[in-house]
């Protein structure tokens, strides 16, 4: 998995690729940390992610907690069919806001 950086004001996009899953997340997360310096608004752009597990979803929470903390918000953008079942079905539709194409 890779994933890439736009830094704009307070605002990040994060677009990772491939899989975002137990083996990976730790990862991204530990890759995202310098980035996150004066940033309250992150934007993960799931446009190249084919997937997400468990341990995607609770680095997605983390970050959404880092964030709350910080009176900010998580978006997450073009997501597929898969990931968004995958949100429904774990109630994480009422913890990040997706944005629908």
């Amino acid at each position: 998995m890779e994933a890439t950086y736009l830094k704009d004001g307070n605002n990040l996009t994060v677009k990772p690729t491939g899989r975002l899953d137990t083996a990976t997340s730790p990862i991204l997360e530990k890759e995202m940390q310098p980035h996150l310096d004066g940033i309250d608004h992150v934007i993960m752009d799931f446009a190249d992610l084919e997937y997400i597990s468990s341990g995607g979803l609770r680095m997605l929470l983390a970050l959404e907690q880092v964030l709350e903390d910080r009176d900010g918000k998580l978006e997450v953008l073009h997501a597929n069919d898969y990931i968004i079942e995958v949100f429904e079905l774990v109630g994480f539709m009422d913890v990040v806001n997706v944005i629908r194409d």
